[in-house]
């Protein structure tokens, strides 16, 4: 009922055999606010298919890049699962960035990515989320009373059979012993942004987002960090594309992880990537 529509930032250009491809490209998304229809790009461009927690940072960096070089880097966001079955499909992307490795091995165990120019780029935080000033204070215990608390509202994250974010809040939900109480209470979006917005309009009261969303949108306040060991380790990985053919993709994935990109992205939050273990 909160229903948007995203489409995919269109990349023309005869020679490179893949216009008619973007044309046809669309993504759904649950009531996100994001100027996703991004302005046609000549063939040499840089299209980007990025997790919608990455937006802010993302369009920072491809206008820095473009600043330092002459590079434009054309953007669309949407959740990490909806992103890779559009590469699945054929849609020109160059990079891919995702908010969990499971998305990035979806591809690569379909040789949908250049697997040399895989990298773990990022890390991030689970956090709950309220309307500003809201006087919910979650609780997070082992066991704890979070669906009570919610009362006849409902909690937003993103669906967890698909969307990451959503994902790892079943996870942490399972391992404090609160999922089955809360599952039914839940607001199942198509991203994490858009989850965030039903929050920030106070369409529900709580929701799980990431640190780096609560921190862009002023009609929030993080409400509950989750503890850091009842959800897997957060990993943004980014890679090239298998059918990439821009001169300039490679350029744009090395500064994404050079010292000045990554600078942008703790600008916005992101930390590195955790360790493997």
């Amino acid at each position: 009922m909160f229903g948007l529509r995203l489409a995919l930032g269109r990349r023309d250009g005869s020679h490179d055999g893949r216009s008619a491809v973007a044309r046809a490209v669309s993504v759904a998304v649950l009531g996100f606010g994001l100027t996703l229809a991004a302005p046609a790009a000549m063939a040499q461009d840089v299209l980007v298919l990025a997790a919608a927690s990455t937006k802010n940072a993302v369009e920072k960096l491809a206008s820095q890049f473009k600043a330092k070089t002459g590079m434009s880097v054309t953007s669309s966001f949407a959740a990490s699962s909806a992103l890779a079955k559009q590469i699945e499909n054929g849609a020109p992307a160059d990079i891919f960035i995702s908010a969990d490795l499971d998305w990035m091995d979806y591809l690569q165990q379909r040789n949908l990515i250049k697997t040399d120019s895989r990298i773990s780029l990022l890390g991030n935080e689970l956090v709950v989320v309220a309307p500003k000033g809201s006087p919910i204070k979650p609780d997070l215990s082992k066991g704890g009373t979070l669906a009570a608390q919610l009362g006849d509202g409902r909690l937003a994250t993103g669906d967890p059979s698909n969307v990451p974010v959503g994902k790892y809040a079943k996870a942490a939900l399972e391992k404090l012993g609160q999922w089955t109480a809360i599952e039914p209470k839940l607001a199942r979006a198509d991203s994490v942004r858009a989850a965030l917005v039903l929050v920030s309009r106070g369409e529900v009261p709580l929701g799980i987002v990431y640190r780096t969303d609560a921190a862009i949108d002023p009609g929030v306040e993080v409400a509950a960090v989750f503890p850091p060991d009842s959800y897997p380790a957060i990993v943004y990985p980014a890679a090239l594309t298998a059918i990439s053919k821009s001169s300039h993709a490679a350029a744009f994935l090395d500064y994404i992880k050079s010292p000045d990109g990554m600078a942008v992205w703790k600008e916005f939050g992101f930390v590195p990537a955790p360790k493997a273990p």
